[in-house]
């Protein structure tokens, strides 16, 4: 089925359905699906997953959902503070340990945090995360535990605490209103 889809993807994008252009194409798409297989039988860390059978696809869905909801709030939050006129910018630099079930879901909370406007994961280090944020109010769905219990939902049903030892490292001084 990879096969098809990738080969189908590279006749769409090539345009040519002549006999060089078709070889080049399988020719790709089978170095392409052999580069695929070695990189999905290593293991890069310790607790990675061999397949995505611990995620739950349903709250997968509605974690899709959360997250573009996220991303326009964050968007109009960042509009907001681009179009005041002081521009009110409070920049943030934190650091949290988490305690997640995997590399992957990990992985997962450190896009999320970088996908919503105003805040942009810096380094994940094991479970330690430094994330930059625009202002206090852009890292508040970490400092809340909301965002990371999210992420957690996607692979258990438990609910618990996921963010510890939160500590803001670097914050610059509000601008005075002249």
């Amino acid at each position: 089925m990879s096969f098809l889809s990738l080969m189908t993807f590279w006749v769409i994008m090539s345009g040519f359905f002549d006999f060089i252009h078709l070889g080049l194409g399988v020719l790709t798409v089978a170095g392409v699906m052999y580069v695929n297989y070695q990189l999905k039988t290593h293991r890069f860390f310790d607790d990675d997953m061999d397949d995505l059978s611990e995620v739950r696809f349903g709250r997968a869905v509605y974690y899709v959902f959360w997250m573009i909801i996220q991303i326009v709030i964050a968007g109009f939050h960042v509009v907001g503070i681009i179009i005041r006129r002081k521009m009110p910018i409070h920049t943030t630099m934190i650091t949290f340990r988490t305690n997640l079930p995997s590399a992957h879901a990990r992985m997962i909370l450190g896009n999320s945090i970088s996908l919503t406007p105003g805040t942009l994961t810096i380094e994940i280090e094991g479970d330690m995360f430094i994330v930059h944020a625009i202002d206090d109010k852009s890292f508040e769905g970490i400092s809340s535990d909301k965002m990371p219990r999210e992420v957690l939902k996607l692979f258990q049903k438990e609910e618990r605490q996921v963010i510890e030892d939160l500590q803001i490292i670097t914050q610059t001084k509000k601008a005075k209103n002249s």
